[in-house]
């Protein structure tokens, strides 16, 4: 499969992808599932949102745009303020029902040799044991 790059600042699949695995896709990062969380909660601004993450104004930005380019959230302006949103509330029965998958699976996902803790920190944990 054709990789790219886009604003989301992560590869991604090329533009004949499913339309499941683009939406998993926008879904696959641990700041834009934060801020997903959090919007189900209600409107926040951006200035709520760097808060809630500690992270730079232009990074939670640019994780923004990349869901509302995927049409997951949406912008309503207030004068100088932008307050964002979910715009379907079956994105919420979507991550209750991933809750209830990873509770399932116990630690099945988080062991995955691919996209699991282990593959992210595998290499540093294997570098410290052997030295290296």
């Amino acid at each position: 499969m054709a990789m790219t790059t886009n604003d989301c600042g992560s590869a991604r699949p090329s533009p004949n992808l499913s339309p499941a695995a683009a939406l998993f896709h926008g879904l696959a990062d641990p700041t834009r599932l934060a801020i997903l969380q959090r919007l189900a909660d209600g409107e926040a601004r951006v200035v709520d949102l760097t808060g809630l993450l500690s992270m730079a104004q232009s990074t939670v930005s640019a994780h923004l745009a990349c869901l509302r380019d995927c049409g997951l959230v949406v912008g309503r302006p207030e004068g100088r303020q932008m307050f964002y949103s979910l715009t379907r509330p079956e994105l919420l029965d979507l991550l209750a029902t991933a809750e209830t998958l990873l509770a399932a699976t116990g630690n099945a996902v988080a062991l995955c040799p691919n996209y699991g803790t282990r593959s992210r920190t595998g290499a540093t944990i294997d570098a410290e044991e052997t030295g290296r």
